[in-house]
């Protein structure tokens, strides 16, 4: 499987990062709560193929229910570019939109986030090296 770094930041960017990927990767839109109102498309990487390159000060990190998710976003324009999802605590999972070019390919699929608990596990292979 070949991979490609893509490039992201937040909007005022001081938050810098980069992400390998397939040129063709499946991700989800969800519909919790959170991610409707934020607008996250969900790229689930293994934590290997993440790299927070500028701007670790200026992220400050909310939590909430289990306090297992740690979502990140920028102190200064209050961009979410990246979180450690409960589903995938081992792995990041990327904000596609705030990525600076996405993949030409990608296959955006439904994710029933508001029946997180019954949908989880069709997750966790994500973040894991030998799958996307």
């Amino acid at each position: 499987m070949e991979l490609f770094s893509y490039s992201g930041s937040c909007h005022c960017g001081r938050i810098h990062f980069e992400v390998d990927s397939i040129d063709a990767p499946e991700v989800e839109d969800c519909n919790c709560s959170i991610c409707t109102k934020t607008g996250f498309l969900h790229l689930i990487v293994p934590e290997s193929r993440f790299r927070l390159l500028k701007g670790e000060e200026d992220l400050s990190c909310y939590t909430f229910n289990t306090a297992v998710a740690k979502h990140y976003f920028c102190k200064h324009c209050g961009i979410k570019p990246f979180y450690i999802p409960r589903s995938n605590p081992d792995g990041v999972d990327v904000n596609v939109r705030c990525l600076d070019k996405p993949p030409a390919h990608m296959r955006v699929v439904a994710f029933d986030g508001q029946n997180w608990e019954d949908n989880a596990a069709s997750l966790q292979h994500k973040s894991k090296d030998t799958n996307e």
